[in-house]
């Protein structure tokens, strides 16, 4: 039987593990904010800045945390390969198609496996295994960039399929201007990384105004006008507490993926 001096000792003993796991995802997080910031991949907004495409919105993370970072990237835990990248089984001259049955309608993009084969590949391989279905786009920027970030099974931005894959096509969108960047248009689906190269995963982007990013991003896909007006409705109803980075007010969940030839 357990004494109340011993009950005492084991609480406090897992009271003193929990603040040092506290501290530690905390110096995990200065040190990505940190990292991004060195990339030059911070876009400063009137709300503070956005942490979108560099840094993914971890589970606990403030708002205004969240808000002081910009790019579509999850967190370094994706980056991590535990498994090898599926075996190429498309045509890597055709084209594909990605549909999304959302809860706020559906979106669909076309892919071309000629000028991102590897990609296309790995989508069509985790579409195939229901790896998308019950999934959250978990993260909009309303401000800088105006992105929706979905693709993450945790739905906390840390999340991917265990393997990487490489960069493809990222001279698509032409020369960079003088600040480093290109122009994402409207209705570009663009694969998120941790802002080193070759570390996508399953996260992704779909563009829902144009916007100004380092050319780092795979883009991949175009939607179709009827899943850009999902989106963009998505984009209009902001951020859940009004910030310009985090959760979409309207939430996204992704019923089931597919992935079709033609």
């Amino acid at each position: 039987m357990v004494s109340s001096d011993q009950r005492r000792r084991q609480l406090a003993r897992e009271k003193f593990e929990r603040q040092q796991r506290r501290r530690e995802e905390a110096r995990r997080k200065a040190k990505r904010r940190n990292a991004v910031v060195a990339a030059g991949l911070a876009v400063v907004v009137a709300a503070g800045g956005a942490a979108y495409l560099s840094v993914g919105l971890a589970d606990g993370d403030s708002r205004d945390d969240a808000s002081q970072q910009a790019a579509p990237t999850p967190t370094p835990a994706e980056s991590e390969s535990s498994v090898p990248e599926p075996k190429m089984a498309i045509d890597a001259k055709g084209s594909y198609r990605m549909s999304l049955d959302t809860d706020q309608g559906a979106i669909a993009f076309t892919m071309d496996a000629a000028k991102t084969p590897r990609t296309v590949n790995s989508f069509k391989h985790l579409a195939d295994k229901g790896f998308f279905d019950g999934t959250k786009c978990h993260r909009l920027t309303t401000e800088g960039i105006f992105v929706l970030q979905c693709g993450d099974p945790k739905g906390d931005g840390t999340g991917g399929p265990g393997y990487t894959i490489p960069d493809e096509n990222l001279a698509a969108l032409g020369k960079p201007a003088a600040d480093g960047k290109v122009t994402y248009p409207a209705g570009t689906v663009a694969m998120a990384n941790t802002g080193q190269p070759n570390s996508g995963g399953s996260q992704f982007f779909l563009v829902y105004k144009d916007s100004k990013l380092p050319p780092s991003y795979t883009p991949f896909g175009k939607i179709d006008e009827a899943g850009l007006s999902v989106v963009k409705a998505v984009g209009a109803a902001g951020v859940v507490g009004g910030a310009s980075d985090g959760a979409p007010a309207k939430a996204v969940t992704v019923k089931k993926a597919a992935v079709s030839e033609g």
